[in-house]
């Protein structure tokens, strides 16, 4: 097999994806489509550009050379503090070519939170937007390692005006598909980010088990991500996914909102959109008021925490669409576990995805039962390779080949699994346990509940009873009003003993930059 090359066998049952020996994952993401006919094709649109697979291939290698010339090379680790857009693209694959190790991080913190990630990763770089500069240079000064080399993306002495002066033509360096090749860090919702160590065959393996063979991407499909490029889901969705297809990606450094999604698909026409829970919700609320045109979406993905169904019910009455919910990590890449367009239950995040298996384990580390509810294992070929600089964290979560996702879960009787939250989420409520998600999603399915989250709270005779914290459409009632009538609509779909006992009424829940809701914060 020559180097760099990947095949994908559907002759067996599930399909094998053989690596060569010698591989490099920039080229068949990035130089494969010039010899497979797409140098003209348009790889990226922006408001403002569009850039062609040519295009791309050459930026990429001009980039790749300005790192080169920077002092960087093969094992170096490069901090990547880029929003959404085609300078993502180039910094990070360049990089990959080179042998330096990207690791995209969150555009949205402060300059301690950066600070901690240049002393953490130990890297030799931090290349980043200008609009940050703000933010990154106090942190670059006040970080232990004094010699990192800092690149603003555009501007004076940025990487783009190198790039005019560098070469356009970059040998990969040699690599293996185990060998280390990029870190994503996990959203920091319960303590300090984590380095997650992937692999280079991890982009690939997601690529083709999830966005090809479970959503059924096509190289017709223009991609539309709301989750941000430095997030797993939205690494794969607006990056990984088109550019393995040979599709366009839409990308926007804007904020992502719920009539900012609309205008971009109104003007950009996407084919596949992939959302999160909440700016569904958003979104469908906003609908109330205003008809988007959705008509070129033929899918619509979510991931990020359980998708509620009466979101997904409404959703599908209003656009004729399936919301395709599934359950993934930065630990594993992507999407492991996930509903398909024709075999899908609203409220589950679907069925195993080929290529992975799952478990679900009990306090014993035993798999329960069907119908039992515990903590859902994962094993496959996407899963890192360990936490950085953190072997205590790396020893309880990645058991062998195993995953400890620390989701709680049960499979129905019809085989697919039903998340029950996170570990330290999950209520035992009279010696009984009891999911927040189920109690939040049947919150969500009174008319005049916006969002909603439900944490434990010690009683007056020291036992834990559901609290709930909502969001109101309309305000309307008043309190005690609205408390009698979530309370009854609580009563009257759930078992009696999981109906919350306090409702606070706010105006908003706290929430990661990722979306998900912070219910640490909520029980604090």
């Amino acid at each position: 097999m020559q180097k760099n090359t990947v095949i994908v066998d559907r002759s067996q049952t599930p399909f094998s994806i053989e690596f060569a020996p010698s591989f490099n994952v920039a080229v068949p993401f990035i130089d494969r489509h010039l010899s497979e006919g797409r140098r003209e094709k348009v790889a990226i649109r922006t408001e403002s550009e569009d850039v062609t697979y040519k295009e791309l291939a050459e930026r990429v290698n001009l980039c790749g050379n300005v790192f080169k010339s920077l002092g960087l090379s093969s094992g170096d680790r490069m901090l990547m503090a880029v929003t959404d857009g085609p300078d993502f693209f180039y910094a990070f694959w360049g990089a990959i070519k080179l042998g330096v190790i990207p690791i995209p991080v969150n555009t949205l913190l402060r300059a301690p939170d950066y600070q901690f990630l240049i002393d953490d990763s130990g890297c030799s770089a931090v290349t980043y937007s200008e609009t940050l500069e703000a933010e990154i240079s106090p942190a670059i000064a006040e970080a232990k390692n004094s010699k990192v080399i800092a690149m603003p993306t555009r501007g004076d002495l940025s990487l783009w005006s190198r790039m005019e002066e560098a070469d356009d033509q970059l040998d990969p360096a040699e690599k293996t598909p185990t060998d280390e090749c990029f870190w994503l860090y996990s959203s920091g919702s319960t303590g300090n980010p984590k380095g997650v160590v992937h692999s280079h065959r991890d982009m690939i393996i997601t690529s083709q088990r999830y966005a090809v063979d479970t959503l059924g991407v096509k190289e017709s499909d223009t991609f539309f991500s709301a989750g941000k490029l430095f997030f797993s889901y939205g690494f794969g969705n607006a990056m990984t996914f088109p550019l393995w297809i040979g599709g366009t990606a839409i990308l926007s450094p804007r904020r992502t909102a719920p009539d900012m999604a609309f205008e971009l698909i109104e003007k950009f026409k996407p084919t596949v959109f992939f959302g999160v829970p909440t700016l569904y919700g958003q979104q469908l609320r906003l609908m109330d008021k205003q008809k988007p045109d959705l008509s070129s979406l033929r899918i619509c993905a979510s991931a990020g925490e359980a998708l509620p169904a009466p979101i997904l019910d409404r959703w599908k009455e209003l656009t004729g669409l399936v919301i395709i919910d599934g359950l993934g990590s930065t630990e594993v890449l992507h999407i492991f576990v996930c509903n398909r367009h024709d075999d899908y239950k609203p409220g589950t995040s679907g069925k195993v995805v080929a290529g992975y298996e799952v478990k679900i384990v009990g306090d014993d580390g035993e798999p329960v039962q069907c119908g039992e509810i515990g903590t859902l294992f994962v094993k496959g070929l996407s899963n890192a390779k360990h936490y950085w600089n953190n072997p205590e964290k790396t020893a309880s979560t990645m058991l062998g080949e195993w995953i400890n996702t620390g989701d709680m879960y049960h499979q129905n009787e019809d085989g697919f699994f039903v998340n029950g939250g996170r570990s330290d989420d999950m209520l035992k409520v009279g010696g009984m346990w009891c999911s927040p998600f189920e109690i939040e999603s049947r919150l969500i399915a009174h008319d005049n509940v916006a969002e909603a989250a439900v944490v434990g709270r010690t009683d007056e005779d020291g036992m834990i009873k559901p609290e709930a914290f909502v969001v109101l459409k309309e305000p309307g009632k008043t309190e005690d009003e609205m408390v009698d009538e979530l309370r009854e609509h609580c009563k009257a779909g759930l078992e009696r003993f999981k109906y919350p006992r306090w409702f606070n009424f706010v105006d908003q829940l706290p929430k990661t930059t990722t979306g998900k809701i912070q219910r640490f914060k909520l029980r604090s």
